[in-house]
């Protein structure tokens, strides 16, 4: 489950910030007595207090060492008085972030921070950090324009917090720029796969929502199926799949492969499932598979053994597939059967579904031979493949099928170079 990217604490904050920040503002006292020039300044070598805040900047310095709240707070609202240059407002905001740290109230931290970052005088090596944290504020404040504009800058400076990627990303998501949000995802994705490591998974279910909140289904599937390639447990590939399903615009063939690829995945866990693949699988007569499918249910525990419903569907459909199994077997050992497309189609998905996935390539290219174009046995053919463990086959299969079956195809490939495993493959139906 998402969850949002948390403001940093005000302990951590005064550990990060605090003390980078402290080393920028010297009181002039303490300063040599060659001041350095405005733009020496500038370049962070250095501030110059003027000469009626000096004294106010010696009170706000001595009550941060003190951890004095009351005598920093009257300091400080003297020192707004009394600033009169950009070196005194730079330090004015400076003790307005150790007062917001001191009392670990964020909105007055960020209004610091913005005096510093605005002013111009920020030393070049905390530009970054600076920037980052005010857009860390903004972000928890929800005013993601502004933590957009921040976290940039923060980027820009060559931040490495871990944490700004996906703040940033989120920012944009929610400010509605769901484009630039999924580019600073799949960049961090890539970036993570490049290293080795397993990319976090909110990269992918915070575009996979804002794609769904903007009705932008096919870049939502997208997101989804990189997602699986992460993440290939049976809940994303349900989560992935029953979308399809809902995509499909009821037609009975598609959804019968749609929920074949949630079987093979492991990822079946409601009877309603199985009783739409029972119904579709009994209807196109595949009774070998119905029967396989409702023994991966019992053992999986999704269909209790004493649901009397798929019982009964059982019992009939057992003597039936042993049958079938015969006749499927003899058909495809028959010349007659290969020179003939669609017998050698309809042997070749009787075999897939009663487990023999290897014995269906060779009818399927035959079918596929005489009808070139026909995504269906293209997709087919790779499934076959795929079941049959001939990954890079089954890949060069999919790559070419087109139409409604395509993103299918694409999550088969994901499926096929993860591995399968023997529980994921339709099993043989028993015959006896």
């Amino acid at each position: 489950m998402f969850t949002r990217f948390r403001s940093m604490p005000a302990t951590a904050m005064a550990a990060v910030l605090g003390c980078a920040l402290m080393t920028t503002a010297t009181p002039a006292a303490a300063q040599k007595k060659e001041k350095p020039k405005k733009e020496e300044a500038a370049k962070g070598k250095g501030l110059t207090a003027s000469k009626g805040f000096a004294p106010t900047l010696k009170k706000m310095t001595d009550a941060t060492t003190a951890k004095d709240v009351a005598t920093l707070q009257a300091a400080l609202s003297e020192g707004q008085s009394s600033a009169a240059t950009p070196d005194d407002k730079y330090l004015v905001g400076f003790y307005q972030l150790q007062l917001g740290i001191l009392n670990k109230d964020q909105a007055l931290q960020g209004q610091g921070l913005d005096v510093m970052i605005e002013s111009g005088l920020t030393p070049a090596e905390n530009i970054g950090v600076y920037n980052f944290y005010s857009g860390n504020f903004a972000y928890g404040a929800k005013n993601y324009q502004k933590a957009v504009q921040r976290l940039e800058a923060a980027k820009a400076a060559g931040s490495t917090e871990a944490a700004l990627a996906p703040m940033l990303m989120d920012s944009y998501l929610n400010a509605g720029q769901v484009d630039k949000g999924w580019e600073i995802a799949q960049a961090g994705i890539a970036a993570a796969r490049a290293a080795g490591t397993k990319p976090s998974e909110e990269l992918f279910v915070r575009p996979a929502q804002a794609f769904q909140k903007a009705n932008r289904t096919n870049e939502m599937l997208d997101v989804l199926t990189m997602r699986v390639q992460d993440y290939p447990t049976p809940a994303t590939w349900r989560n992935t799949l029953y979308i399809l399903l809902q995509q499909s615009g009821g037609d009975k063939e598609l959804n019968l492969d749609i929920l074949r690829l949630m079987r093979a995945t492991n990822s079946m866990t409601q009877r309603p499932e199985y009783l739409e693949y029972a119904g579709l699988a009994t209807e196109a007569g595949y009774p070998s598979e119905v029967v396989a499918l409702i023994k991966h249910g019992q053992n999986s525990g999704a269909i209790p053994k004493t649901d009397t419903h798929f019982g009964s569907i059982l019992e009939s459909q057992t003597p039936r597939a042993a049958s079938d199994a015969a006749a499927v077997a003899a058909d495809a050992s028959k010349p007659a059967t290969l020179s003939n497309p669609k017998a050698a189609r309809a042997t070749a998905d009787a075999l897939v579904g009663a487990g023999n996935a290897a014995k269906a390539i060779p009818l399927y290219e035959a079918a596929l031979a005489a009808s070139p174009t026909d995504p269906v046995i293209q997709y087919r053919l790779g499934v076959a493949q795929a079941l049959a463990g001939q990954t890079d086959a089954a890949a060069a299969s999919f790559a070419k099928v087109q139409g409604n079956r395509q993103r299918l195809a694409q999550l088969w490939t994901v499926r096929a170079k993860a591995g399968a495993t023997p529980a994921s493959a339709p099993a043989p139906a028993p015959v006896s």
